[in-house]
């Protein structure tokens, strides 16, 4: 009786070990959209302002290089544009002495008109003080042409302040995203250039799970279907998620050789990414399942 009982209990403890043999529909890993930024212009970096698992919002300034050279050379356009606006004033002041000029000669050609008609005068003194008129109003004309040149030269001197202001703005590096930032590649002091990577940023607030299909479960998988995501709780038990297919891939391609056994790798499948709502607890590259139905 007692062998009888020991088996009995040997049968119970073998099959409450017995493993789940239920299988989830796909497998894959989770991915964020990442944001390499990087730097517009050349300089020193003064400062840097972001650092590993820091989270940021946008237009956040991460880093700020030197701009030292833009502001001299902002100086020197303001300058140039003072010696410029100092022509404008002198054009002005010799259009107003041409004009006094013609103001005298209009007194004398209306005395000469009267003094011709008393026989004081004579006809070539009247033309003579008409004649420097038509020079003067001539001049004033003339005068007048060189505003549009000191107005020329005054729109180059706004354009290259212009540049000179987008120059400084790039200085900034601003954050054209929120997220958190996944890896840095520069420190405070060093030297950068346009294109050289700064740091790396995603929002880690939604993740993607990229998971691959047979083409038989294809057609039961549609853009915005809810779906089941489990994730690893702990060694022996899963933590359900909801997400939603955000994504399927248009072509077949070979599964995946990091996921999947030699003989399953010779499969065609399709990709999906399934978006999921993160509330801290997933990481990229976490495994996770998926359940359709």
């Amino acid at each position: 009786m007692k062998n009888i009982t020991y088996i009995f209990a040997i049968a119970l403890l073998l099959f409450g070990c017995k493993p789940n043999t239920e299988t989830s529909d796909a497998y894959g890993n989770f991915e964020a959209e990442t944001v390499i930024i990087s730097a517009e212009s050349s300089g020193k970096i003064l400062q840097f302002n972001v650092e590993k698992g820091q989270t940021i919002e946008t237009n956040f300034v991460a880093a700020l290089i030197d701009t030292i050279q833009i502001q001299l050379k902002v100086l020197q356009v303001d300058a140039q544009k003072a010696a410029v606006d100092s022509k404008r004033e002198s054009i002005s002041s010799q259009i107003e002495v041409l004009q006094e000029q013609k103001k005298t000669l209009a007194v004398n050609e209306n005395r000469t008109k009267r003094m011709l008609k008393d026989g004081a005068s004579t006809q070539k003194q009247l033309d003579d003080i008409q004649g420097q008129m038509n020079v003067i109003d001539k001049q004033i004309e003339s005068t007048k042409t060189q505003f549009v040149a000191v107005t020329k030269e005054l729109e180059v001197l706004d354009a290259q302040k212009s540049s000179m202001t987008d120059m400084f703005e790039r200085c900034l590096v601003k954050s054209p995203v929120s997220g958190t930032i996944l890896e840095t590649y520069a420190e405070q002091g060093e030297l950068t250039a346009p294109g050289k990577s700064l740091f790396k940023i995603a929002d880690l607030s939604e993740l993607e799970l990229k998971v691959y299909v047979s083409g038989a479960q294809l057609p039961d998988v549609k853009i915005g279907l809810e779906v089941e995501v489990l994730i690893d709780k702990n060694e022996t038990e899963n933590q359900m998620l909801t997400g939603k297919v955000s994504w399927i891939s248009s072509e077949a391609e070979f599964t995946p050789k990091i996921i999947q056994t030699k003989e399953e790798r010779v499969k065609l499948v399709y990709a999906i990414k399934v978006l999921v709502n993160n509330d801290g607890t997933l990481k990229i590259g976490m495994p996770g399942e998926v359940n359709f139905n």
